[in-house]
């Protein structure tokens, strides 16, 4: 998991990600990551409009946002 967001840092890439949060939800975030460290990383999430830290090993998926949300398909 630790390389795909590596990756998405590096491709200055907005994801979205499957997310366990300490309260034990799921939850999916479209994200900007910032900052990867060793357990985990700082990305602007767009769903509380502000930095937060993710931890890595909480992240269950991520994909790359290819086309905008509200763009009706």
């Amino acid at each position: 998991m630790k390389k795909s967001i590596l990756n998405a840092l590096e491709r200055n890439q907005l994801v979205d990600i499957i997310y366990i949060s300490k309260k034990n939800e799921i939850t999916k975030r479209k994200v900007k990551i910032l900052k990867v460290l060793d357990h985990d990383f700082i990305a602007y999430c767009f769903t509380r409009h502000s930095p937060r830290t993710f931890i890595i090993n909480n992240v269950l998926a991520i994909m790359p946002v290819t086309r905008n949300e509200r763009e009706v398909v």
